[in-house]
């Protein structure tokens, strides 16, 4: 996947030359209104760096964040200063609390490594329902492949099937107010709307270490101690869940793409790994208390047999039967080709 999205994302004066498209084609979309492109921003590395960027180069981005109620007071001021610093428009949109934390709940009994996919299920869909309701054409993400990796499919799945299927038989009847993208969702914010997601990053020889050092000096941003450690909730999953109960060690996707693109050696990404993740005193008791759980029900789902997606109704066989169409989507370059490949490469 990596080389492939090297051959597709190349870096030097062919990555410039099509950064300066790219641009061109988010202005040349946005023209008549007051934004060109939706940036969703949390108050991390990757998503304010692509706020600043996107500023830099004469865009003008909305910024929105999805606030599940679980951001750190580092992650709220981090998002207020570069919205200030850098004059952009900004938008929040909340949780209902009540049905996301059932939602959050029903996750963790469902007893699956995608505890915190609500979150990212619904950060797309704010992103696009947002671009949609204002007629902006373009949503840029702050993934790049050279820091962030791809996550195997057995660590890492989501869709809208998905998350209505575990609410359904763990909290019980429909989700009313949270925001999913279903696969009638997808096919209308991409084909009606025609609404773009562009993995901004993977236009720049990116690298965190500099990127904080620029938030940092410019935007009075602050680093927050390890990645998406902006969020307590994140930092809860990482550390006590799929490390303790599944023994997935997300980090190493990360540092596996940084060694691969150049930014650090083996030798190092390995000495990081020999520090197990940790997480400050009290923030289990702290995470059990707002979710409403007992300690003995919390053990009680870490004593759980691991299940996969595979064990609920997901659209993952749909896709797995459209592989043609998938192909040709990513040919038109509507969806990206990570899709393709983590499904069928």
């Amino acid at each position: 996947m990596h080389d492939a999205l090297e051959r597709r994302y190349p870096l030097g004066a062919s990555g410039a030359d099509r950064l300066r498209r790219r641009v061109a084609s988010v202005r040349r979309a946005g023209r008549g209104g007051p934004h060109d492109c939706v940036v969703g921003v949390s108050g991390g590395t990757d998503s304010t760096y692509t706020l600043y960027q996107a500023v830099r180069l004469g865009l003008r981005p909305l910024a929105v964040h999805y606030n599940n109620t679980w951001n750190t007071p580092v992650a709220e001021d981090n998002i207020r200063k570069a919205v200030d610093a850098l004059g952009v428009d900004y938008r929040e949109v909340h949780c209902r609390w009540p049905e996301f934390r059932a939602l959050q709940i029903a996750f963790l009994e469902a007893s699956v490594p995608e505890a915190e996919v609500p979150t990212d299920v619904a950060i797309h869909a704010v992103l696009h329902r947002t671009a949609a309701e204002e007629g902006i054409r373009y949503v840029l993400n702050g993934h790049s492949f050279r820091t962030e990796g791809v996550a195997p499919i057995g660590w890492t799945y989501m869709d809208g099937r998905y998350i209505r299927s575990v609410y359904r038989r763990f909290a019980g009847g429909r989700l009313r107010h949270f925001p999913n993208i279903t696969l009638a969702g997808f096919l209308y914010y991409t084909f009606w709307k025609r609404i773009r997601a562009v993995p901004f990053l993977n236009d720049f020889d990116y690298s965190k270490e500099r990127a904080r050092e620029v938030l940092a000096d410019e935007l009075g941003w602050t680093y927050y101690g390890g990645h998406h450690f902006e969020s307590l909730y994140t930092r809860f999953i990482i550390v006590e869940v799929l490390w303790k109960k599944f023994g997935i060690d997300k980090r190493k996707i990360g540092l596996s793409a940084r060694v691969r693109s150049g930014q650090i050696s083996r030798e190092r990404a390995l000495e990081e790994l020999d520090r197990p993740p940790s997480a400050p005193a009290g923030l289990t008791d702290e995470c059990l208390r707002r979710l409403g759980l007992s300690e003995e029900r919390f053990e009680a789902i870490m004593r759980q047999p691991c299940r996969s997606f595979r064990d609920y109704p997901t659209y993952y066989p749909l896709l797995r039967a459209g592989r043609a169409p998938i192909r040709l989507a990513c040919r038109m370059r509507l969806v990206s080709p990570v899709l393709y490949e983590k499904f069928f490469g």
